[in-house]
Formats: structure tokens, sequence, C-alpha cells
């Protein structure tokens, strides 16, 4: 009962007008049926002129819509007598604004459902226990308690010897993961069955489970262009209906026949139909791990001709491997590493960690260094166990041992040169992998209707040159600064253009490009903030799926606004021929109403995804090798001389 009253109380027009109805049918009951027509007359006429003001301060803005057409079908069929339809045409505005209203509600629950979930409380650690505290006031440092099932409040590192975290709202994973102390645990994920401890690494602003909560936000307030795409069959529509009503009365000689025609012409269909596709739209791309940021976006992926990569951390995965090292007599391999990530410890160059995770992997055993410096841009000279360990590039490392000598490298690979003691000790190459369903993403692109396809990097040529042949791209410019992608993304002729990336330096170009797509799984960054989209999940076939989410929902839309054109022409055309009266005609028009609804519902996309995701495994299994591509990419800015 409580629900029930929730919502007529939040549809308050819909229940006043059943109210009105229902004192209409007590009047006539009690024989004080003359008083019904004055009843739902002046009540239509308040609406009609309610929505006549609406409409001339929209006109006043230039804004033009289909609002003339519902206030003359009231107003007509109140002058021709027929006040039960205009009451029952007062009932669908009225109705059409409450189903919108729940349509939309059901299309983006996805997107609510995210922002419900936003954790509001921490438990920090104090003396004695534990004190609530809102997570807004959490520092970093604070050691946190999280409870069983509770969600992590902000990003931390885990205390407790182990803990078991489901990831799948953050990262997609379908399986819990496993974390042991010293891990780092998101914000966002949902806790197992122990109680855990956590120390918070950063403040909830900064972490990522709010960063994607506000780009959820900003999405679920955008104005979606919903009301351009409906416009564009406003003026045809209306013109088209006030004509045909006019000649049924001019032929018929009977006003009556052009109220019963533009009683089937209220235009809910078109005012209603679009802006529930493109929510729904918006909700399916969440429901995929991609907040897509308006429904102009879903607009422009829907004809994009030509797709843009950045190639480190878009491309490849962004976080170069040890692939081999080649020891000089009389090092070893195992002393080589050993000495490199002993003094990578003190350095911060996204190598370092590459290097100390190989060391670790192998079992070794690093030792604390006497003295440690990083001469930026060149590399890093430890002092370890009485002798100098100097990591870096060729040049820099020429200078400490004068028998250095360059080593070798493939396309895509990396050399870091190593000295121990003054004495040449060798050098390590790394690599940045293909992602695996980069090439299969390209594919999927192309049958979808992107069939430009270019890579923009910082890297050198010959790697850049490389990482496209892989991947059957032909068009490359290397060796790019942030403002030449901004450039070259402007003078490509076949647009719209997507572009995609991940890193600060992509923000310019993301903001430039028709639409900009950001691989935001590792955190909000400034490109996250200026791309139209975001991929949530550390994925990049999601480029695909939101250009598949794009095509479905315009084409949703579309279709659900031709089918309300399409049956309220038919039954006009009907009805000016005398064949649906006034008021049969108001009751057939909620069921046109709904009908639309229903249809354009279909672009939340739940069965689509689960047919398109089935004929994708299909494809797979027919071609287990399109996803080859795991040679090796560069991920430093020049592959010759590779940083520390």
């Amino acid at each position: 009962m409580s629900g029930f009253l929730h919502l007529a109380q939040r549809y308050w027009p819909v229940t006043l007008t059943v109210a009105v109805g229902v004192a209409g049918v007590a009047l006539a009951l009690t024989g004080s049926g003359w008083l019904v027509q004055w009843l739902f007359s002046a009540y239509s006429l308040a609406v009609a002129a309610w929505q006549a003001m609406g409409m001339v301060r929209a006109l006043l803005r230039r804004q033009f819509g289909l609002d003339i057409l519902a206030v003359t079908a009231i107003v007509s069929t109140v002058l021709v007598g027929e006040y039960i339809a205009a009451l029952i045409v007062v009932l669908m505005l009225t109705g059409g604004e409450a189903l919108e209203d729940f349509a939309n509600r059901r299309a983006k629950r996805e997107l609510d459902a995210l922002l419900d979930r936003a954790p509001q409380l921490a438990h920090r650690s104090v003396s004695g226990g534990y004190s609530d505290l809102p997570i807004n006031e959490v520092r970093v440092g604070d050691v946190l308690l999280v409870r069983p099932s509770e969600i992590v409040p902000v990003d931390g590192v885990l205390l407790s010897s182990e803990a078991t975290l489901d990831q799948s709202s953050i990262t997609g994973e379908s399986i819990p993961v496993q974390k042991r102390a010293g891990d780092a645990v998101l914000s966002g994920a949902v806790n197992g069955q122990e109680a855990v401890e956590i120390r918070a690494t950063e403040t909830a602003s900064a972490s990522q489970y709010q960063q994607i909560v506000a780009l959820v936000a900003q999405a679920a307030e955008s104005k979606a262009p919903v009301v351009r795409l409906a416009d564009r069959y406003a003026v045809p529509f209306t013109l088209f209906s006030l004509a045909l009503g006019a000649v049924a009365w001019w032929l018929s000689g009977d006003p009556v026949r052009f109220a019963e025609v533009l009683v089937l012409a209220t235009p809910c269909p078109l005012l209603i139909a679009a802006p529930v596709a493109f929510i729904g739209g918006m909700s399916r791309a969440a429901r995929n791990g991609v907040i897509v940021k308006s429904g102009g976006v879903l607009e422009q992926l829907s004809s994009a001709r030509t797709v843009v990569f950045d190639k480190t951390g878009t491309l490849t995965y962004g976080t170069p491997a040890l692939s081999e090292v080649r020891a000089e007599h009389p090092f070893t391999a195992d002393e080589v590493l050993t000495s490199v990530a002993s003094a990578e410890q003190y350095s911060s160059h996204v190598l370092a960690a590459s290097m100390i995770a190989a060391a670790e992997k192998r079992g070794l055993e690093l030792h604390e260094a006497e003295s440690a410096r990083e001469a930026a841009t060149n590399g890093v000279v430890a002092r370890i166990q009485g002798r100098d360990v100097v990591v870096g590039k060729f040049a820099f490392v020429a200078q400490h041992a004068p028998n250095a000598r360059r080593t070798e490298i493939a396309p895509g690979e990396l050399a870091i040169y190593v000295a121990i003691g003054g004495v040449y000790a060798g050098a390590l190459l790394a690599s940045d992998r293909l992602r695996v369903n980069a090439k299969i993403t390209l594919q999927r692109l192309d049958a979808l209707g992107v069939r430009q396809s270019m890579m923009l990097t910082g890297d050198a040529a010959e790697t850049a040159q490389h990482i496209a042949s892989e991947l059957g791209i032909t068009r490359v410019r290397a060796e790019c600064l942030p403002a030449d992608k901004v450039t070259e993304v402007g003078s490509i002729p076949e647009r719209p253009v997507i572009m995609v990336g991940d890193g600060v330096n992509d923000a310019p170009v993301l903001a430039a490009a028709d639409v900009g797509i950001a691989m935001g799984a590792k955190g909000a960054t400034a490109a996250s903030e200026s791309a139209d989209a975001v991929i949530l999940v550390d994925d990049i076939s999601r480029v695909a799926v939101a250009v598949r989410i794009g095509r479905d929902t315009v084409r949703i839309a579309l279709q659900s606004i031709w089918l309300g054109i399409a049956i309220s022409v038919l039954l006009m055309i009907i009805a000016a021929f005398g064949l649906i009266p006034a008021t049969a005609g108001a009751l057939i028009q909620e069921l046109v109403d709904l009908a639309t609804i229903l249809a354009a519902l279909r672009a939340v996309g739940g069965r689509l995804d689960r047919r398109q995701d089935a004929v994708s495994t299909a494809q797979m299994d027919e071609n287990p090798l399109a996803n080859a591509g795991s040679s090796p990419a560069n991920a430093a800015e020049r592959a010759a001389d590779g940083p520390s």
C-alpha cells in the first residue's frame, strides 16, 4: 500500500487526472451528469493552458517541439463536445510523462546501482577499538577495518595476512581474488567473509571507486541529445497532422473529424521513444564497463568511421617486462639481475618495478644500497656491497665502463645496460606485450563500419611500424608530441573520429576528437576527465562494444520513433474517414504510447548482449588465431637507448 501511495505522490498529475475522472463518474451516477461535461472540459482546458505556457517558453528559446499538437487536440475535442476524449488526451499526456519517468528509472538502474553502492562510512582504528567516520575524512595512512561483505571505502594496502575480495564492479573479474599482506586493494571491492584491516594510500576523492562514481554521476546528469533526434520529425509530423485534420473537416463539413484526427496525432511516441532508448543505451554501456557521459556520444559512436589509438598502455599493456638477461663474462645472469633490481629499488622509473618483480620471481635476494642516486632520464648509480652498480642508457653506462658495447635488439624491444664495479656487465632486454585482443578488436570495429584505423605514438618510428604491421593498422604517426596528436586527429577527413588513449599526455587529443575514449581501469586521470567515454576495465575490446551499443541504441531509437509515427499516421487516415470516434481514438493512442516505450526499452540490451556475446564466442572458436599479436612492443619513448 505504501508503494502505491508513493507512486501516486510521485506522479501526482496522473493521480489528479484519475481523480477528476472518478469524480465525473460519481456525478453521473448521482444524476448530475450535466456537471461532468463542465468538470472534464474545465480541467482539460486548464491542462492545455499549462502546456501552452510551456510551449511559448520553448518557442522563445527557439525550440520548436510537438506541444502544439497536444494543445490543439485538447482544445478541439472540448470545442466539439468530446469532453471524455479531452480527458483521455490529458491522461495520455500526464501518463506519458509518468511512463517516461518510469522507463528512464528502469533504463538507468545500472547507473543508479553503482551510485547507491558508494560507501559512506569507514571504520578507523583508534586506541581501544574502531571509530566510524565519513569516508571524506579518511586520511592517507589511516588504518581501517573492513567488515565481512562490506565495500572497501578507499584505496589501500592489506595489513591482514590474507583476504578474499570481489572486484567485479571495478575490474570486471567474475571470480573473487585472493590478496595477501602488502597487496594493493581497490576501493569498491567487496570484502569476503573475514574482517580485515587496510592502510589507506589515497583519500576518498582520489580513490578508484569514488572516481568511477563521479564519472557515473556526470553521465547520469547529462542531457542526451534525444530532443534533437525527436525534433527532426516534429515540424513535418505537426504540419501533416494539422493538414490531414483540416482536410477531413473540409471534406466532411464536420469539425468533429478534425478532433478525431488530432487525438490520434498526439506526440507522446516522439517525445518518449528517443529519451528512453538513449538512457537505456547509456545504462547498457555502464553494465558492460563503459561510462558514456552523454547520449550525444552514442550518436557519434553509431556513425564513427575512423578509430585512432595511442600505443603504450592502449594497444599494449603498458607494463614492460623482462624478456632476457645478456650477461657478460665473468658475471652471471642472476648476478646481473640481482644487482640491477637492487639498484632499481631507488628508482621511480616505470621499468624499476618490472626488474624488481623479475628478480623476486626468480627467488633472488636483493641487497640494500650504501648510497644511491638517480640521474634524470639517464639511469641509476648505487653503491651495493662495496661496488658501484650503474644501470641505464648505453651512453650513461659507457661513461662508467669504457668497455661497454651495444647489444642487438629486435623491433619493440628495449635494452637496459649495466656496469658493475666499473666493468661492463651486460644488458637486460624488456618488452611491452600487445594486448591479446587488440587485433580482434580492430577486426570487430571494421565489421561495425569503422573502416579507417590509425596509431599515434611518441615512440620511435621503427617500433610503431612493427606494432602497426602486427595489427593491420595502415596509418601511423610516430614520435608525436601531444600537440602533434591533436593536429593529426583534426586533419582526418573520415569523420566522426574515435580516439582511444590512457595517459595524461592523451588528454588534449581525447578532448579534440569527436569521441574520446579513455582506458581508465588504472585510475581516473586527466585522460578520463577529458574523454567522452571511460572504459572501467582493462580491456580494449570494450571500444568495439561501445561502438556496437551506440549503433544499436540509435537504431532502436529510430525504429521506435518510426513505429510511433507509422501507427499514428495509419490511425489518423482511418479517423479522417470518420471510422474512429474521438474517445476510442484517445484510448487507442494510449496503446500506441505503450508499444513505443516497450520498443525503446530494447536499448537496455540484455538479450542483445547475450546474443552478440554468443556470436563473438562462436567467431573466436572458428578463428582461434584472431587474437594473435603478442609480439613485444616498446614501452619507452626510444627503443635504441632505453631508459633506466
